[in-house]
Order: structure tokens, then C-alpha cells, then sequence
């Protein structure tokens, strides 16, 4: 499969390729290879103006767009995405480096939101109350907010920035999406496809670069509400710099996911769900299970099915039908290896070690094979931090509170789920655990478009979670309407009244 040629990924500005004035660029590697495949801009202060500009000139003419039109978009818009997701697919392996399999899954679960957002003449109904007193009606509406920005991270280049600009474009807004700068193809690819799809200029922005652009976002008073994915410091600052600058805010930080397994679970499917949960992607996930919290005396059964497990892995390149891809960086697949070296440091038992992981006809990919510790701590830094690699780290409880403890007394509450065969045991864990999302015999509790995506604690600031009905009242104002029409049979004069009005 052929690589991508593109020399330089542009911004996207009023439905058309942007170059701004920075001169600045970073490059694009293929993770698979090492070698740059390309460049990104790197936008300046006053590219980001003219980005933005371009999402304020668009918001008077689409936020007075018809329902059925916007929806009309919306549905021509799914049918593309649909039609032609292996093509987006191959943008994200060629830069981001996982498997096309994975990047297929990830637009499919991206369409579920385009989709969710396509009934949006539904979801923004108001409700009416007639005669609330005498001669008068009540009606609430929903209008939208204006021009929002959408920051998203490297390791879902497609599917995180489509759980919020489906809904935000649906809902009347106009969007500017500032994609990482480590694979931003993908920004591009999906721009296009807004234009065939039919929709008017300034609607879809894109404006690439880095910490620079997200400032600019973050300050511009022209920019309503900021919808931000990627590690826990990152999140606080945005949450904080935005709302400081009186804007609206979601903003999902980390996460360190605890998979809990009771001795009564089925083993095999505990092992099979550890490994697809701990290294699909190469553990860069947001939802990726990291800890697993053996209880009673199962471990080493466990561990030895995830050893057995991962023997038959075949890690490579993802264009070429396997089943882990590489790292997204060199810097990153570094900062990974020197969390395994510091928990073998700190005692950890290393039962599979993916530092010596070598790819006969790819040596300068950034890899790092499946990894599993054992009698992992609770002081270590390989449970303390999230890694964002494929990083299991094992550890032994002897009781069901002692694992809920566990799992609750931790700073991030984004994901958790249970392994068991006992419907109580899950019930209790389901009200008990201190955490967002959680999966009971299910090892990923991705929830479906129509619900939200979003975690507890350190693993969300602001108002809202991602998608479903809380996405639609992120990206929406509410207004109540009380209205009075004067019959002109009767005497219109209630005369002078100064006391506070009552509903009779």
C-alpha cells in the first residue's frame, strides 16, 4: 500500500488549502519506518486570526440555516465518510502507525457520532407549555454558540474530533478543529469531504500547528467554546486558560483504567480481553486497560494466559496485516521505554519485556513490543503515571474491597470494569466505583454515540462530556420564551401592577 505523498499539510480556510504567512513547519514521520514522510504548518498568532475569521464570517448564514438543510449535509456527509473510510483509514496507519484494522474501527466509531448528529432536528426540539397563566405561553428553544474550536489528540486523529464537530456543525456552530501536528492528514482528508458534502465555506476550519494555535484558541475572544482531548496537565491548562477567558469547556485529561477480575470469572476471556485491551493500538488509548487487579488466587493463571496470549502477536507494520503497530514517535516510544525501565528499577517483576522487540525488515521503526509486569506497587511510577503505551501492569489483592479501594483512592476516574460471573458483585461495582465509564465482562466501555464519553477526577474539567445529549447541550444555548398576545375582542390593559409577577 502506498504511503502518503503530500508534501506539506496545509491549513483549511473557507473551504480551501490555507498556507497562513509562518514560516514555521514540523515534520511528519511514518512510524513504521522512521523516515519523514512529510511536513505540517505551524500556525502563527495571526494565521490562527485569519482561521478564525473566516468560522466568525460563516456563523450569521449557516446558524439561519434550516434543520432540514444542515441535516441534509449532515446525512451527504455520512455517506461519503462511509463509502470511502478505508481511504481515511490508510492516512492514519501511514501517520500515526496503527494497524488499518484498528484505523478502520476508529472511523466506524467516529460515523456512529456523524450519524447520532444527523437527527438533529429531534435532538434540539424545545418544549411548549400553553397557558402557563392567564393568557400567556411558554416555549424553550436551543440556538447555537457560534464559532467553537475542537483540539484533539495524536491517537485518534479521526474518530475524537468527530465526537465533537458532527454535533457542533449539526447544531448551527461553526467549527475550527486544530489537529496534533503529529499526523494531521487525516484533518485535511476530512475537510475535503465537508466541501463534497455540501457544506458552505468557513463552516469547517482547520488550523494546524502547535502550542501556539491552541493559545490563540484558548484567548480568542471570537471563540465561544473549546472542546480539548489529550494528557491530564495539558486538560487543566486548557480548562483553565479557556475558562479564564469566559469561554465554555470539556476537556478529557488522562486516565490509568483498572480491569478488576473476581476468582470466579472466566479466565480465558479475562486474558483474551486483557491483552486486546492493554495493546490494541500499542496502549495509546485514552480507554486502554493498564492495570490489572488480580483478586484472590488467580494471578498467575491470568498472567500465564496473557503470556500465552501474546506469544502469537505479530507486531509490524500496520499496512502489512498485523496485529500492534509501532509507537507514534521516537520520542514517545523513548519516554515509554524509561517507564519500563523504571519499574524494573523499583522491583517490579518484568515478565515480558518489550524493549527487545526488533522488526527484521523495519529497524528504524519506533517499536516497543507487548509488556507485562507483575507484583506491581502501588508507589511505582508504571502504576502511578499513564504510560500511553503497551504497558500491563499486574497487581494482587486478596479481597473485593481491597480492589475497589484500589481503584477509587487513584487520581484518574476515566474507565473501569470487572470480570466476574456474579450479577450482585458487578451491580455493587457498577455504583461503587469511582470512575466515568465502566465495563462489566466488557474490557473497552466505549458507550455508543448516543450516550456520552467522559471520565471523573483528574480525568475531565469543564461542563460536559463528549457526544450524545450532553454534546448537543455543550454546543447549544438554552432560551425560554414567555409571550403574551393581547386578545383584541377583550380590554388588552392589565393595568399597573408593581409587585412581582405570579402565574394565575
Amino acid at each position: 500500500m502506498s504511503r502518503m505523498t503530500e508534501h506539506i499539510t496545509e491549513h483549511w480556510l473557507d473551504n480551501a488549502p490555507f498556507s497562513g504567512g509562518s514560516p514555521r513547519t514540523a515534520d511528519v514521520t511514518d512510524p513504521a519506518t522512521g523516515a519523514v514522510s512529510g511536513k505540517v504548518r505551524l500556525a502563527s498568532d495571526a494565521d490562527a486570526r485569519a482561521v478564525i475569521a473566516s468560522a466568525k464570517r460563516a456563523v450569521p448564514g449557516w446558524a439561519s440555516t434550516s434543520l432540514a438543510k444542515r441535516a441534509k449535509v449532515l446525512f451527504r456527509f455520512r455517506d461519503l465518510l462511509d463509502e470511502r473510510k478505508e481511504e481515511l483509514a490508510a492516512i492514519i496507519t501511514a501517520e500515526h502507525g496503527k494497524v488499518l484494522d484498528d484505523a478502520v474501527g476508529e472511523v466506524s466509531r467516529g460515523l456512529e457520532v456523524v450519524e447520532f448528529a444527523c437527527g438533529i432536528p429531534h435532538l434540539v426540539k424545545g418544549e411548549f407549555s400553553e397557558q402557563v397563566s392567564t393568557g400567556v405561553d411558554t416555549h424553550s428553544k436551543r440556538q447555537p454558540l457560534g464559532v467553537v474550536a475542537v483540539i484533539s489528540p495524536f491517537n485518534f486523529p479521526a474518530m475524537v474530533p468527530m465526537w465533537f464537530f458532527p454535533i457542533a456543525i449539526a447544531t448551527g456552530n461553526t467549527v475550527v478543529l486544530k489537529p496534533s501536528e503529529k499526523d494531521p492528514g487525516a484533518s485535511l482528508w476530512i475537510a475535503r469531504l465537508w466541501q463534497e458534502a455540501g457544506l458552505p465555506d468557513g463552516v469547517f476550519n482547520v488550523l494546524q500547528g502547535d502550542k501556539e494555535a491552541v493559545d490563540a484558541l484558548l484567548d480568542s475572544p471570537d471563540v465561544q467554546s473549546v472542546s480539548f482531548v489529550g494528557s491530564t496537565p495539558i486538560a487543566r491548562y486548557v480548562n483553565e486558560r479557556a475558562s479564564a477567558a469566559g469561554k465554555r469547556v470539556q476537556s478529557l485529561g488522562g486516565a490509568k483504567n483498572h480491569m478488576v477480575v473476581l476468582p470466579d470469572a472466566d479466565l480465558g476471556l479475562v486474558a483474551d480481553a486483557a491483552v486486546n485491551a492493554a495493546f490494541g493500538s500499542a496502549g495509546e488509548r485514552c480507554m486502554a486497560v493498564s492495570v490489572l487487579v488480580a483478586v484472590g488466587p488467580i494471578a498467575d493463571d491470568v498472567i500465564a494466559g496473557i503470556v500465552e496470549r501474546v506469544g502469537t502477536l505479530r507486531v509490524g507494520d500496520g499496512t502489512l496485516g498485523c496485529d500492534m503497530g509501532p509507537l507514534v514517535t521516537r520520542e514517545h516510544r523513548d519516554k515509554v521505554s524509561a517507564y519500563v525501565d523504571a519499574g524494573v528499577a523499583a522491583g517490579a517483576k518484568l515478565v515480558i519485556d518489550g524493549r527487545d522487540l526488533r522488526v527484521a525488515d523495519r529497524p528504524d521503526g519506533f517499536w516497543l513490543g507487548p509488556t507485562l509486569f507483575d507484583q506491581v506497587t502501588t508507589d511505582m511510577t508504571v502504576y502511578t503515571d499513564e504510560i500511553f503505551g503497551p504497558v500491563l501492569g499486574v497487581l494482587r489483592v486478596g479481597t473485593y474491597e481491597e480492589a475497589i479501594s484500589l481503584v477509587n483512592a487513584n487520581q484518574y476516574g476515566n474507565g473501569a470494569v470487572l470480570f466476574t460471573r456474579d450479577g450482585g458483585a458487578a451491580r455493587r461495582f457498577e455504583f461503587e466505583v469511582h470512575a466515568g465509564m465502566i465495563g462489566i465482562n466488557v474490557p473497552v466501555p466505549v458507550p455508543t454515540a448516543y450516550y456520552s464519553f467522559g471520565g471523573w477526577k483528574s480525568s475531565l474539567f469543564g461542563d460536559t462530556h463528549a457526544h450524545g445529549m450532553e454534546g448537543v447541550r455543550f454546543f447549544t444555548r438554552a432560551k425560554v420564551v414567555t409571550s403574551r398576545w393581547p386578545d383584541p375582542a377583550t380590554n388588552p390593559s392589565t393595568g399597573l401592577a408593581l409587585a412581582f409577577p405570579t402565574n394565575d
